[in-house]
């Protein structure tokens, strides 16, 4: 099938590369000349695992194109998706749909015959409705259908969660439509793996529904550790306790210092907007939100308290700032909070991340950038492992503990053990809900 995709953001060009390799003939389009130009030569704007080789395969076969003409790339396209950012609007909490609309209306346009416009961003309840009615403004004889088909796409995994979903759920509101969406998913049908069809109400609302659960479980097991910090019982074996539960299940149960990301913060946002506009608070959502700052804020008082109150003259070493491994992505990360707290508490910080330096560099002014977690660590007062990279999961503790002035660790990721820090030569180690 011939499929136009708007945007090559991290959802757009990993569903168009996806699509492409499905065997559809796939057209991203971008208004970003230079990122267009980019991709064209091969260079992809952002860091996933997997993503450039695919791509580079896809653009051989001439299965995959990039430019910068969404009239030419809908011309004669069976489905287009619209893959555009809806980041938060400043002052209200809600998803900004500036980007959606305007590409529903041009959109509107350029369209040359019958076509489903499907909108695999995430939106607010009611926005493909009012899609349907920008197009059909725009270009009132236009043939068209609208569906919805929200993405589930973790970073760091993205392309094995495509390529192996859950599930994919599509909202429509009519057979040919639906056709059009089987034809594009068949590849998937075959494998058995499930397509929920549904209105496109309902599948807007699984979308947020499913965030804000899982960014929910998180918040629940950080409230549990400071309970267990407390009490003295240990976070990571109430969650395997609680995890062996099939009711409750094992995943999004690590303690650490809080989501962040492209998804959960928005996303919460957007649905506790979105329950206050329909006089239906979402009262859980909201209190979520609430917590996951001050569990941020909290990180930075572990911090403080082991270097017995002040970091001010102190040097530390901070091992990972994107919010998860894997990614490039320093969209709310807790990192955003925690590190500018340390600069302003007078603290002399080394950052060490894999990949988070091309985002961070203009995010966390007044650090030092370092490639090596030793060199980061040589002679300074505490290290804080806020990222779980792979890189950090088997350090040579006792290589670290001794190039320290002091050998402190905030493990906010309970990567290690408090007995093999200790074993290391650590004098202070303080993890999460431990």
């Amino acid at each position: 099938m011939k499929i136009a995709m708007i945007g090559t953001g991290y959802v757009g060009l990993v569903s168009g590369v996806c699509f492409s390799d499905f065997g559809h003939e796939v057209t991203c389009v971008d208004k970003d000349p230079r990122k267009v130009e980019m991709l064209r030569n091969g260079e992809v704007p952002i860091y996933e695992p997997g993503l450039q080789a695919l791509m580079a395969r896809n653009v051989a076969a001439s299965r995959l194109t990039f430019t910068g003409d969404l009239k030419a790339a809908v011309d004669g396209a069976e489905a287009v998706f619209i893959a555009v950012g809806t980041p938060t609007r400043r002052g209200d909490g809600h998803a900004d749909l500036t980007y959606v609309m305007a590409a529903a209306e041009e959109i509107g346009r350029a369209l040359t015959g019958y076509a489903v416009i499907v909108t695999k961003s995430t939106v607010p309840v009611g926005t493909n409705a009012a899609v349907r009615a920008a197009i059909q403004a725009t270009a009132p004889e236009a043939d068209f259908d609208v569906a919805s088909n929200p993405e589930f796409l973790r970073e760091g995994a993205a392309i094995d969660d495509f390529m192996r979903p859950d599930r994919v759920v599509v909202g429509v509101t009519s057979e040919r439509a639906k056709k059009v969406m089987g034809e594009i998913y068949r590849p998937l049908f075959l494998r058995d793996f499930p397509i929920l069809y549904t209105d496109l109400e309902t599948a807007e609302m699984i979308k947020y529904a499913a965030n804000a659960f899982l960014a929910t479980k998180i918040t629940f097991i950080n409230e549990v550790a400071r309970l267990c910090e407390k009490v003295g019982a240990d976070v990571k074996q109430v969650s395997k306790g609680i995890g062996l539960d099939e009711r409750i299940g094992n995943k999004f149960l690590h303690a650490g210092p809080g989501y962040g990301g492209s998804c959960f913060p928005k996303d919460t946002s957007a649905l506790a907007r979105i329950g206050q506009e329909f006089a239906a608070p979402m009262q859980i959502v909201e209190t979520v939100i609430k917590v996951n700052e001050e569990v941020k804020r909290r990180m930075v008082e572990k911090i403080m308290d082991l270097c017995d109150g002040s970091v001010n003259g102190k040097t530390v070493a901070v091992l990972g700032v994107t919010f998860k491994p894997n990614t490039d992505d320093m969209r709310d990360a807790p990192a955003l909070t925690i590190v500018p707290a340390l600069v302003g508490g007078g603290a002399k910080v080394r950052v060490v991340d894999p990949q988070g330096r091309s985002e961070g560099e203009h995010l966390l002014p007044g650090v030092s950038w370092m490639d090596d977690a030793y060199a980061a660590a040589k002679g300074a007062d505490v290290v804080v492992l806020l990222t779980e990279w792979n890189e950090f999961r088997a350090l040579d503790l006792t290589r670290l503990a001794g190039a320290m002035a002091t050998a402190r660790m905030a493990d906010l990721r309970n990567i290690y053990s408090p007995k093999d820090a200790e074993a290391a030569g650590f004098v202070a180690y303080s993890g999460v809900g431990r």
